[in-house]
């Protein structure tokens, strides 16, 4: 009888390693690093979408001025919808420069960049847009009596104006609004170039959009009515 040495396998066992690891898994998923070679591409996409929604659907604007005081403040960044918009009357406006000047010449990039950092709201437009209220409508006279706004000889209810804006409004017109044409008013009566002075009537073709709502600071986030 042949002695086998303590711990030996017994007649027909296989041995096996218990420190013998399972053999790895093949990798699962994408390679480490696929996103980088992604990225131009999601990049292109996004600035390709920001284009197609300042184009045709939404854009920020930057306020400038106190002209729509309080309803609007300098500094204020507001949303403004462009899909398929109708004037109406009340409703705050963004417009183009009915008198537009000689523009800075910035180049096809330098220009493409402050056209996309200013749809962005990022950029404040250089004297080419205007944000006022709409007031008078197509065919419509335009008056202001004792402080007050006529349309058609009926007074216009604005609850939006304050009593000192009330008071700063002097007797104007009467005048009639052109077929294709707005008369609008900035909400800070005394202190707004509109329909009334340079501005004169805003052709149709010149509106942007309609002012949806505050989207900065976020203090003052809110809907415009």
């Amino acid at each position: 009888m042949i002695e086998r040495p303590p711990g030996s396998p017994e007649p027909g066992d296989h041995p096996r390693d218990a420190q013998a690891v399972d053999p790895p898994e093949a990798p699962s998923g994408r390679p480490p690093r696929a996103w980088l070679r992604e990225l131009p591409v999601l990049i292109v996409l996004a600035f390709a979408l920001a284009i197609v929604l300042k184009t045709f659907v939404v854009q920020a604007f930057f306020i400038p001025s106190g002209s729509m005081e309080p309803t609007l403040l300098p500094g204020d960044r507001v949303l403004v919808s462009k899909v398929l918009y109708h004037p109406h009357r009340g409703d705050i406006i963004v417009f183009e420069d009915p008198h537009p000047g000689p523009q800075q010449d910035r180049g096809i990039m330098g220009g493409f960049v402050h056209w996309l950092s200013q749809g962005l709201g990022l950029a404040r437009p250089a004297d080419e847009d205007f944000i006022k209220r709409v007031i008078g409508m197509p065919g419509e006279t335009v008056a202001i009596r004792n402080h007050r706004v006529r349309i058609d000889g009926a007074q216009l209810p604005e609850p939006y104006l304050t009593a000192e804006a009330k008071r700063s409004m002097v007797d104007y017109g009467p005048v009639t609004v052109p077929d294709d044409a707005l008369f609008v008013m900035g909400d800070n009566r005394g202190n707004s170039s509109d329909s009334r002075a340079s501005l004169g009537f805003i052709p149709l073709d010149k509106v942007v959009g309609h002012a949806l709502l505050i989207m900065w600071p976020p203090s003052r986030l809110g809907w415009l009515h």
